[in-house]
């Protein structure tokens, strides 16, 4: 049975006339200075707006069902006999299905480092690129600005040859990307 006591692990010390090997001493973080760190602001102002419309939307739907339901004949029995149990249960998980598909594409940050390209998601992962230089970066589509976003946003593929294509909505010119075939030019 295990024991809740804690177990000291012994490590071996340089003793005082030996210096450190190469491998007892830590990684240097990288410093602040090189790591340029670009918020992805307007991607993130259209992806919230998207997701209030979706689920406001949604409501206002929910809402003509339940007052639809409420009013037919039979309207005043339990909510359970009339299935509207069932039927809140499945608007609440298609709002979150959404909320998701959303927020997702939309990257808090990017940082660009010296030796990789880092992308902060919404959730917070962080997922790793190689640097800029080795990266194929393309522009799918392009978001001009609106009510939904005040700046212009857009949809960039990146790709790697060893992991394959990731695609986010990014606000314009934070990343160098080109685009994939000629796009529209908006009068």
């Amino acid at each position: 049975m295990a024991s809740s006591r804690p177990v000291r692990i012994p490590r071996a010390r340089p003793s005082a006339g030996s210096s450190p090997s190469s491998s007892d001493i830590p990684a240097a973080p990288v410093p602040p200075a090189t790591i340029d760190r670009r918020k992805n602001q307007a991607a993130l102002e259209r992806a919230y707006r998207l997701t209030a419309i979706y689920l406001g939307m949604l409501g206002i739907l929910y809402g003509l069902f339940v007052v639809l339901d409420r009013t037919e004949p039979g309207g005043s029995s339990s909510a359970v006999e009339t299935g509207l149990v069932s039927f809140t249960l499945i608007a609440v998980a298609i709002g979150a299905v959404g909320a998701v598909v959303a927020l997702s594409p939309a990257p808090r940050a990017v940082e660009v480092r010296p030796d990789a390209l880092v992308v902060v998601e919404w959730w917070g992962h962080r997922r790793s690129f190689p640097p800029i230089d080795e990266l194929t970066l393309s522009v799918v589509r392009r978001y001009p600005s609106s009510f939904l976003s005040t700046r212009d946003v857009e949809s960039v593929e990146i790709g790697t040859r060893s992991r394959g294509r990731r695609t986010y909505q990014l606000e314009a010119g934070l990343l160098p990307a080109r685009p994939l075939r000629p796009l529209p030019v908006a009068p």
